[in-house]
């Protein structure tokens, strides 16, 4: 049974008026993200993809991150839409968070401005930030979406929203 959408406000995104196929937008705010004190990633050349039921997922330039930090973990996936995924894991100070982040090395043509970028998991990482705004992960173990005030749900991943 899909969720009912809830109405937004002045100034919020329901993310169920997203489309499906997904769109990519600019990011016209910081995209920072911070491990163990450390800024991994901060960069004024972010892209969010929209998808409908998901928060945005934000996809920064390798030039803006602290790759030497990352190391290539095993999995791969397929995303309908944008094509072969690898992931990374991360490392700090003798520390390993496996599978914080990834990207696509040859996305498919309609997303290939996505080419490299990279994806972190909110749920995975200490702070990840929208401008001065702290995100939550998206609900469930395998979404990559950030949740920030102005975006409101119900959300694919949360509790019962298995199927849709």
């Amino acid at each position: 049974m899909k969720p009912k959408r809830t109405e937004p406000k002045p100034g919020q995104e329901s993310v169920w008026d997203y489309p499906r196929p997904p769109k990519i937008e600019k990011v016209i705010k910081t995209i920072k993200i911070i491990h163990s004190g450390i800024t991994i990633a901060e960069s004024i050349n972010a892209k969010r993809v929209l998808e409908t039921s998901h928060p945005p997922v934000y996809y920064i330039p390798p030039a803006d991150v602290k790759t030497e930090l990352l190391s290539p973990a095993d999995n791969h996936t397929f995303c309908e839409w944008k094509g072969n995924a690898d992931y990374y894991h991360l490392n700090i100070e003798g520390k390993q968070v496996r599978y914080a982040c990834w990207s696509y090395p040859e996305p498919v043509a309609a997303f290939a401005e996505l080419k490299d970028h990279l994806a972190f998991y909110a749920q995975k990482i200490d702070e990840c930030f929208v401008g001065e705004e702290r995100a939550t992960p998206q609900p469930g173990k395998f979404y990559g979406g950030w949740i920030t005030k102005n975006i409101i749900g119900p959300f694919k991943g949360e509790e019962g929203s298995e199927g849709w």
